[in-house]
């Protein structure tokens, strides 16, 4: 199996363990919505969505050692083609054609998104200042979004990603200071920016528990774009990645962005569909309306020794 096809394949699994995650942590918010964390880390069905969003994100950084990044990122947006039918087999429902319109609009401007600001690695890593600038930057956005109100389904998402985003862009200073043992600095930046990491990774994940309270398609479609996007942003100004393509890359990559949104508020707007009726579900308004006198209870009939009240 050459390297270019294990990447693939390892991309794949990948995509699918994250829409997995993603659907369990769904159906955890579903089911007890007003949870608190306390409650949730004392849920086996909370840890069982943690192993599966670790399991995907190692088969991503194992897939990117084989794969270059411009084949191996664009390929995560495969989680929400995986997630949404996913979750609709699950609840024993079918996927409506505005959800298959909003994650096809979605998938395309993301794809567009990921080609153009996607490049090979760069050579610069973030300093221990710069990754605690970019934290500062990051933990501000994601409290302005985090507040409650209006969308805060979606809003709770696009912090998600940006942490997610800001995470993995964090990784890369963590592996390449960790695999450089040139002075003491270095194990200060380790230990430093692993700190920065762990916090955010953990802090979007709750985010996204919180995000998937309102559904599934459009808080996931925002946590696939917003990831990407963040680790661009930082990607673009402090790491010296440039857009690929020039003027015209710059142009695809805002057509996407506007693609992507166009499908984020089609699935915002798709209601949450409920699994079709059984079939004594379904006959039992019919039977009543056949026999009216099955709505009017029953009186209890006077037993031996019951005296009737005159």
């Amino acid at each position: 199996m050459s390297a270019m096809v294990l990447a693939l394949v390892l991309s794949v699994f990948s995509a699918v363990a994250y829409a997995a995650a993603a659907v369990a942590q769904e159906r955890l918010a579903a089911r007890s919505p007003g949870s608190g964390v306390l409650r949730l880390l004392g849920g086996a069905a909370w840890w069982i969505a943690v192993a599966l969003n670790a399991t995907g994100a190692l088969l991503h950084v194992v897939a990117l050692k084989y794969g270059p990044l411009t084949v191996v990122q664009p390929l995560g947006a495969l989680t929400l083609v995986a997630a949404v039918p996913l979750g609709a087999r699950i609840a024993g429902r079918r996927v409506s054609a505005a959800e298959w319109r909003g994650t096809a609009l979605t998938l395309a401007g993301l794809t567009a998104v990921l080609v153009t600001a996607s490049g090979p690695a760069p050579d610069d890593v973030l300093s221990v200042p710069e990754a605690l600038a970019v934290a500062g930057v990051a933990a501000v956005l994601i409290g302005s979004l985090a507040r409650p109100g209006a969308r805060s389904g979606l809003r709770h998402a696009t912090a998600s990603g940006i942490a997610s985003g800001v995470a993995s862009a964090l990784t890369q200073t963590v592996t390449v200071a960790a695999t450089d043992h040139s002075g003491s600095v270095l194990d200060v930046q380790v230990i430093a920016v692993a700190l920065l990491v762990a916090a955010l990774a953990t802090g979007g994940l709750l985010l996204a528990q919180a995000g998937y309270r309102g559904g599934l398609g459009a808080p996931l479609a925002m946590v696939t774009l917003a990831n990407p996007v963040a680790a661009a942003v930082i990607g673009l100004s402090l790491l010296g990645e440039r857009l690929q393509g020039g003027p015209a890359g710059v142009l695809l990559a805002l057509a996407g962005a506007g693609l992507a949104a166009w499908g984020v508020v089609l699935l915002a707007r798709t209601p949450p569909q409920q699994a079709p009726a059984t079939a004594t579900e379904a006959e039992a308004p019919r039977a009543a309306v056949s026999r009216p006198e099955a709505l009017v209870p029953r009186q209890p009939q006077p037993g031996p020794g019951h005296l009737t009240p005159l």
